[in-house]
């Protein structure tokens, strides 16, 4: 085991930033500059938004257009909300974690929600023109709302699956089509031709720094506020993932 650091400090404080903390910096850091971006452009679109905007008006195919709608709808109104308390209760070994589980993560995807809904506000950035939608859409348009909640979902899916224990071959699966779930809503957005490109990169920026905070706030928890205080699960606190 590592002795403490000169001067007193924990091993923990000379490993620098985690993972997750670098994620949440990045990720908050280019959603802040491409918020900017959106601003200074507004009302118009940004540059990489009207090629994908023009192609997917080009491309819309009855069946196509279908399958979309069929994929937009599952990310928004109660089914995030549904997929995560079922997989919080999942993820439990005993009633009263996955009682926990459930209720944390739908209160990190309501609060997630919540954060999203006043950045839109306060964007304030207008949709596509109206001529071009497939499907009816309310409220501003940075960041996408379903892009935004399709990742949060698919990201608190994960952890569900993490916090149940190793993933096996079936896990492997489930997960790698939760992450496919999770783009697909955001992209039907822009195929829809509700949102531009740049506001679902917006939601998915987001999401991503939520999670990642969140991630940080739970392991916060775990470890107790003190360095050394001993995990519930067994273990000393600073050294468990």
């Amino acid at each position: 085991m590592d002795g403490p650091a000169p001067g007193g400090r924990p091993p923990a404080a000379r490993r620098g930033l985690t993972p997750a903390a670098r994620t949440a910096l990045a990720a908050s850091a280019a959603f802040a500059l491409l918020t900017l971006w959106v601003i200074l452009a507004a009302p118009g679109p940004l540059p990489f938004d009207t090629g994908p905007h023009a192609w997917s008006l080009a491309h819309r195919p009855p069946a196509a257009l279908d399958v979309a709608l069929a994929v937009t709808a599952t990310g928004t109104g109660v089914w995030p909300y549904a997929l995560v308390v079922l997989a919080g209760l999942y993820a439990g070994r005993t009633t009263r974690e996955r009682i926990a589980a459930a209720a944390g993560l739908a209160l990190c995807l309501a609060l997630g929600q919540g954060v999203r809904r006043a950045l839109m506000e306060l964007v304030a950035r207008p949709r596509p023109p109206a001529a071009d939608w497939a499907t009816h859409a309310a409220d501003w348009s940075f960041p996408s709302g379903h892009a935004t909640t399709g990742a949060l979902t698919a990201g608190l899916l994960l952890a569900a699956l993490a916090l149940h224990g190793p993933l096996g071959p079936a896990g492997t699966a489930g997960a790698a089509l939760t992450v496919l779930w999770g783009a697909a809503v955001g992209l039907t957005r822009v195929y829809l031709g509700v949102h531009w490109p740049s506001d679902v990169l917006g939601g998915w920026l987001l999401a991503t720094a939520w999670l990642a905070g969140a991630l940080l706030v739970h392991r916060s928890y775990r470890r107790g506020p003190a360095a050394g205080t001993p995990d519930p699960s067994g273990g000393s606190g600073p050294d468990r993932p």
